[in-house]
């Protein structure tokens, strides 16, 4: 019986072996896989590390980004404000346009009236040069019809001193009826 017992116990020694082997597998097993999570671990650092540097450069990113949205925003503003003044602009040269074409109308019914005005003192001065020269034609008229009257009074007053017996009293009355003389 010791015999059995201690092949028993020898069976058991050797199942304890290779209980203490497979623990020992296992024990490495784990190790390994210890080693493998701690590489994960690693991993994830470096991921999340990566995370990290990747979510501050799109920080920098965005922030770059909003700065040059802000730049464009600027631009846009002064694009805006540049077209409104030249939209000012234009309609102030329209303005200024309308204002001359307005000027220009009034600058030709100006010269227009003046060419009325001009014409009308050209054909008053005509008309007043005319009447000036019926009137000289007058005057030079009456002129000569008192030269001829003179004569006439003359020859009459002669005729009263020196002729006044020889020629019949009626052709005398009749001298001074028409001349009026005295």
């Amino acid at each position: 019986m010791k015999g059995i017992i201690n092949a028993i116990n020898g069976i058991l020694k050797v199942i304890n072996g290779i209980i203490n082997a497979i623990e020992g597998i296992i024990n490495v097993l784990n190790g390994i896989i210890n080693a493998i999570k701690g590489i994960i671990n690693a991993i994830n650092g470096i991921i999340n590390a990566t995370n990290v540097i990747v979510n501050y450069i799109n920080g920098i990113v965005n922030a770059i980004y909003s700065i040059f949205k802000a730049i464009h925003s600027i631009f846009e503003a002064i694009y805006g404000i540049v077209k409104a003044t030249n939209d000012i602009n234009n309609a102030i040269y329209g303005i200024f346009k309308a204002i001359n074409d307005i000027d220009n109308s009034i600058n030709g019914i100006f010269k227009t009236i003046h060419s009325i005005v001009k014409a009308i003192n050209n054909g008053m001065n005509g008309l007043n040069n005319g009447i000036y020269g019926i009137v000289n034609v007058i005057h030079s008229l009456n002129n000569s019809i008192n030269g001829i009257v003179n004569v006439i009074c003359g020859l009459n007053i002669f005729s009263k001193n020196m002729w006044v017996y020889q020629h019949p009293k009626l052709i005398l009355k009749l001298f001074h009826s028409l001349l009026n003389c005295k």
